[in-house]
């Protein structure tokens, strides 16, 4: 008896309607730091992103996590054997975040939450295939809530500051939720996957306040990044763990009808996709109108995907994550 396979049963998404347009961003940005002289027009050619969302007032990460996991429960209704709460982003350092959303939800299962920036959603569905593969649950509720509009640097004391906050500038608020269930048919659902860390590179990218480093600091409690050299460090990962993965399934980029890759600026895309040697017309552009939404960003591609009929019932996905650390995670999905 071979063990159960992990399907996906449901996606729930939830953008924020207030919108914070990059054109709007940079006069704040400006009238905030008239010093400084900052270029008009710069992040949007250096970004390619048009606007981001932002949160309504008194919102946290667990109530954007709630309304995408009621719109994925909609689709797949019935309560999980178990909830993990996925994000980089999170309400307080203790309880874990997943007790919260799954107290709003009134849901009494399991819980525990898994963070790894931008990959937490794609790291939550590998930790929840394997307990379903394992027999210990039989439908797992991932629930992710991204707030990072609170580590944006609005106050700017040089451009040297300026350059290592860009990044939040670009960063997007907004929720997602993947049901996954217990199937019996090994041709659908999780297929594979390959999961890949170079640590060495951890600090190119932090928000450091809150943790033993800087636990009371409001100086840290910022977005801190060198963009240039994320760039850089996964442009050197190479395209051999991505082919490999699909030498291993025998697969070729025209098996696949979407390729669902996680976006951080729109000139990063296309060297991206040369790279790898597949074609743009297989991804769904998210960047642009919706800014760097950290994990929500595949499960909001594949949600987009189905809307415009890319993809449905069979149809075959590759999941590729790429987080601050930096990890790179790899999934195949049959829907």
């Amino acid at each position: 008896m071979h063990a159960a396979s992990a399907r996906i049963a449901g996606i729930g998404i939830h953008l924020p309607e207030t919108v914070r347009t990059t054109e709007q961003t940079e006069r704040d940005l400006r009238a905030g730091n008239p010093r400084l002289k900052l270029a008009t027009g710069l992040v949007r050619r250096m970004t390619g992103v048009e606007r981001v969302h932002v949160r309504p007032e008194g919102w946290h990460t667990s109530d954007l996590a709630v309304a995408a996991s009621r719109a994925a429960l909609a689709e797949s209704p019935g309560e999980p054997d178990l909830l993990i709460f996925a994000s980089a982003s999170q309400d307080l350092i203790e309880p874990a975040t997943s007790h919260i959303v799954a107290a709003k939800l009134g849901f009494t299962c399991p819980v525990m939450d898994v963070k790894n920036a931008c990959n937490s959603v794609i790291n939550a569905m590998q930790v929840a295939e394997a307990l379903i593969a394992g027999g210990q649950y039989r439908r797992v509720l991932i629930a992710s809530g991204e707030q990072p509009s609170h580590g944006v640097r609005w106050s700017l004391k040089d451009h040297a500051q300026f350059i290592r906050s860009f990044p939040g500038y670009t960063m997007s608020d907004g929720g997602a939720a993947v049901i996954l269930e217990a199937t019996d048919d090994p041709a659908t659902g999780i297929l594979d996957s390959s999961f890949v860390a170079v640590s060495k590179h951890w600090e190119i990218g932090t928000l450091p306040t809150g943790g033993s480093m800087n636990p009371r600091s409001i100086e840290h409690a910022y977005f801190d990044m060198d963009g240039a050299g994320l760039q850089k460090a996964f442009l050197e990962l190479g395209p051999e763990p991505v082919l490999a993965l699909l030498e291993r399934n025998g697969l070729t980029w025209s098996d696949f009808d979407l390729v669902a890759i996680h976006q951080v600026a729109l000139p990063y895309l296309p060297p991206i996709f040369e790279r790898l040697g597949v074609a743009d017309d297989k991804s769904v552009i998210t960047i642009a109108d919706h800014g760097n939404l950290a994990s929500v960003t595949l499960p909001l591609q594949l949600s987009i995907a189905r809307e415009r009929g890319m993809v449905g019932p069979g149809s075959l996905v590759l999941l590729i994550g790429l987080a601050g650390g930096i990890s790179l995670g790899l999934m195949v999905v049959r829907l």
